[in-house]
C-alpha cells in the first residue's frame, strides 16, 4: 500500500557512482577527506553550505560544552547496557541517546523553541521582547512549568559552561536577538518565578547557535553528536573497568520497596 506522496522524491545530501561519492555537491575523496575538519563538515552535511571561521568556533564551543557532564541518567542507561551486554557498543550507545529527553542534555531544542516563541510574540504583539518575555514568564509561572533554559539543580548560582559560551559569542560579535531574548529572561525570571534562575547551557546553547545561523529545526542535533563522543569514551572506559552492575546494585539499595502506589500515584495512572 503506497502511503504519502510518491512522485518527484529527492535528497540534496549525498549520492555516489561506481567512481566517486558525491556529498552536497562536492566530491568526498577529492574535496572534503583530509581536507576539511569534522564540525565544518557537520554544517556542511546539516546545513549544505560550509561555515564561517566564527560559525565554527560557535559550533566547536557548543560540542566542548555538552559532551560531557559525569554520570547523568543516559550514560547510567548506556553504561548499564554495556555491562549487560558487552558485545553491543551500539545497543549501548542507542540506550545513552535514547535518554536525551526535554530534562537532561535534549532540553536545547525545547530552549530554543521557546525563545523563538518569545520572539515571535513580540512580533505578534507589536510590542517589544522584554514584555514578552515577563508575560511568558508570569503564564509559565501560572501553569507551574519550567522555564526552558534557566536553572540548574547543582550549578544553582550560574551555570559556568553557559557563562562561557555567552562570553564566547559576545567576543566573536555573535550575540543577537537569541542571546538578548535570553539575558532578558534570566532578568526577569528570578522576581516573577521567585526562585534563582541562572542561564544554563541548554539555554545558552540555542541562543548561540541560532544567533550564528543554524536551524531551528536542527537544534537537537547538536547535543546528540556531542553527547555520542562522551558516551564512546563512557563505554570504552566500561568495556575495561565495568561499573554498570555496581551502579545497578546501589540503585537497589538505594530504593525501598513498599508494595504499592501511594494514593496520589494511584489517582494519576
Amino acid at each position: 500500500m503506497r502511503i504519502g506522496k510518491q512522485d518527484n522524491a529527492h535528497t540534496a545530501i549525498a549520492t555516489s557512482d561506481a567512481d566517486s561519492i558525491t556529498i552536497r555537491g562536492e566530491d568526498l575523496c577529492a574535496d572534503l577527506i583530509g581536507k576539511i575538519n569534522f564540525t565544518d563538515y557537520f554544517w556542511l552535511l546539516v546545513l549544505g553550505e560550509r561555515c564561517t571561521p566564527t560559525q565554527r568556533q560557535i559550533l566547536d564551543a557548543c560540542l566542548v560544552a555538552i559532551a560531557e557532564h559525569g554520570l547523568v541518567p543516559s550514560v547510567q542507561a548506556a553504561r548499564m547496557t554495556l555491562a549487560a551486554g558487552p558485545e553491543a557498543w551500539q545497543g549501548a550507545m542507542a540506550a545513552g541517546l535514547l535518554g536525551m529527553g526535554s530534562v537532561v542534555a535534549g532540553s536545547s531544542e525545547t530552549a530554543g523553541l521557546y525563545l523563538d516563541e518569545v520572539l515571535q510574540q513580540a512580533a505578534r504583539d507589536g510590542t517589544n521582547v522584554e514584555t514578552a518575555a515577563k508575560a511568558s514568564l508570569a503564564a509559565l509561572k501560572a501553569a507551574r512549568k519550567k522555564v526552558p533554559g534557566l536553572g540548574h539543580p547543582q550549578h544553582s548560582e550560574g551555570d559556568p559552561r553557559a557563562n562561557r559560551l555567552l562570553a564566547i559569542a559576545d567576543e566573536l560579535g555573535v550575540s543577537g536577538r537569541y542571546v538578548s531574548a535570553l539575558r532578558i529572561l534570566a532578568e526577569h525570571a528570578p522576581g516573577i518565578i521567585e526562585r534563582p534562575l541562572p542561564i544554563n547551557v541548554s539555554g545558552a546553547i540555542p541562543a548561540v547557535m541560532l544567533d550564528a545561523g543554524w536551524p531551528l529545526g536542527a537544534l537537537k542535533a547538536v547535543p546528540l553528536l556531542a553527547r555520542t563522543a562522551g558516551l564512546s569514551a563512557h563505554l570504552f572506559e566500561e568495556s575495561m573497568r565495568s561499573i554498570g552492575f555496581i551502579m545497578s546494585n546501589q540503585a537497589d539499595l538505594a530504593i525501598a520497596y513498599d508494595g504499592k502506589l501511594s494514593g496520589k500515584e494511584s489517582k494519576t495512572r
